[in-house]
């Protein structure tokens, strides 16, 4: 299922590039253009500039979704989510591998939302461990089936090398029973057997029993 967002859609609390429902929620939201630039696109050295700008995203109910809109769009200057440049440096090189356990459940849920690298191995990994088939797994991810064949065989690959390191046994294969032969050397037949009657004497009763009752 796909969901679309815009200024005014419902907030989903997942990051993604492009969702924007946050922005009329933020403390800064209706500032004047020019006012928002001198506030959030202060000079390095402009120190008072800086604090004041943090001082308003201290009070912002969505200082992460801002924070995050800046990683995941790659934006490095300016203030975003009440930390500069400087400060967002470090989160712009480590993104790739930021692994959010509730972005991965949406995928898993029918949701398309935009993974980091590491969020998408994880998909991968737990895809495998559900039994997904190619085709299952290239639709969610949005690749060609020998695209996720290769993926499900790292995947196992993986998981072989982890057991195998650890000292796991593997699981034990099912034995297919032989067909078991007939116990009678007569040819199996479509009706079932029938069975002889069995004729036994009949023990004459006595003149001065009565009726009713044997001997």
């Amino acid at each position: 299922m796909r969901y679309i967002t815009t200024h005014h859609a419902p907030a989903t609390g997942l990051r993604g590039i492009g969702d924007t429902s946050w922005q009329p929620r933020g403390a800064c939201y209706g500032m004047d253009v020019e006012d928002a630039d001198a506030t959030f696109f202060p000079l390095p050295r402009q120190h008072q500039a800086i604090a004041e700008a943090k001082e308003l995203c201290a009070a912002c109910p969505v200082r992460r979704e801002c924070l995050n809109y800046a990683l995941e769009n790659d934006l490095k200057e300016g203030i975003w989510g009440g930390l500069t440049a400087a400060e967002r440096r470090p989160w712009h090189k480590g993104l790739e591998q930021r692994l959010d356990y509730t972005r991965v459940l949406a995928v898993f849920n029918g949701r398309d939302v935009h993974l980091t690298e590491a969020e998408r191995q994880n998909v991968i990994d737990h895809a495998y461990a559900r039994g997904w088939h190619a085709d299952r797994l290239a639709f969610t991810l949005q690749i060609g089936r020998k695209h996720a064949q290769e993926l499900l065989r790292e995947a196992a690959d993986k998981v072989f090398a982890r057991d195998r390191n650890l000292g796991v046994p593997p699981s034990p294969k099912k034995k297919k029973r032989k067909p078991q032969a007939p116990t009678t050397s007569q040819p199996a037949s479509a009706e079932p057997a029938r069975e002889e009657p069995v004729f036994r004497p009949v023990k004459p009763t006595s003149a001065h029993a009565p009726f009713g009752k044997a001997v």
